[in-house]
């Protein structure tokens, strides 16, 4: 296959089929790759009983290892030429959404990392500036164009090139266990050379249910404590970097128009 879905999954069997349902109708071809880190739920069940016509790599994890890591057992796992990094909380409405991220990557300019949410703009301390964010969201998206440049790519989905990911050394597993991966990637991802981008295809995401459901691996006092150490390295890591807006002038005009209107109202 020319394309790798992965999916990190842990418990939440119900939020994987749906997303796995939805990519029935995708367009491009894709065979799919999944870690399951340590499930107790029938997830395992669930993959060993994977119909044998649907390509599918599975990889079990005797414990939760933790995202990140993960996703680079997943990178290992595919032998495809592009990745696709998907949160199995989604469900996408788009077949064309597939089709869609690898026109981005292959496409005049072309991107070095697509996905479906991002933000244009980043603060000093890494965090999102809100009226620079961009998604295609279902009966939210606000992408002004088919493809619109972001600063950087939320892990929601991620899609790139297998060779520019090895060439980055994967993820950066001295994050942690969950966050700060993806902000990561994409800042690596512009100082090879490489625009991020986010596109237009409608998708559904549950709001994290894999990590602040009751069974999560993180109290959501210990999932805080980390998202702000994951920013804090973030922020030092890339400081040369930052802040980083991707916007041209008139752009951010535009939107600090825009936002003094609502404010108005």
């Amino acid at each position: 296959m020319t394309i790798s879905v992965v999916l990190v999954v842990h418990n939440q069997l119900p939020l994987t089929r749906a997303c796995l349902d939805s990519l029935g109708t995708t367009t491009a071809p894709f065979d799919l790759c999944v870690v399951d880190n340590g499930s107790s739920d029938g997830t395992a069940e669930y993959f060993r009983g994977w119909p044998p016509g649907r390509p599918l790599r599975y990889l079990r994890n005797a414990e939760n290892v933790g995202l990140i890591r993960a996703l680079n057992q997943g990178a290992r796992l595919s032998g495809s030429e592009y990745l696709c990094f998907l949160h199995n909380d989604t469900e996408l409405r788009d077949p064309q959404w597939l089709a869609r991220l690898r026109a981005a990557v292959e496409g005049p300019p072309g991107a070095g990392l697509a996905g479906l949410y991002g933000a244009r703009r980043l603060r000093r301390d890494g965090r999102y500036v809100g009226r620079s964010i961009v998604s295609s969201l279902e009966g939210s998206g606000n992408l002004r164009a088919p493809v619109v440049a972001v600063a950087a790519v939320d892990g929601v989905c991620l899609f790139l090139r297998r060779a520019l990911l090895e060439s980055l050394g994967g993820f950066d597993a001295g994050y942690g266990f969950f966050h700060g991966y993806d902000r990561d990637l994409s800042f690596a991802v512009r100082e090879a050379g490489h625009r991020c981008v986010v596109v237009r295809a409608p998708f559904r995401h549950r709001g994290g249910g894999t990590r602040t459901a009751p069974e999560a691996p993180r109290s959501p006092e210990r999932d805080l404590a980390e998202r702000r150490a994951a920013l804090a390295r973030f922020a030092e890591k890339w400081r040369h970097r930052l802040p980083s807006d991707v916007r041209s002038l008139p752009e951010r005009l535009a939107d600090f128009l825009q936002a003094a209107g609502q404010e108005t109202r």
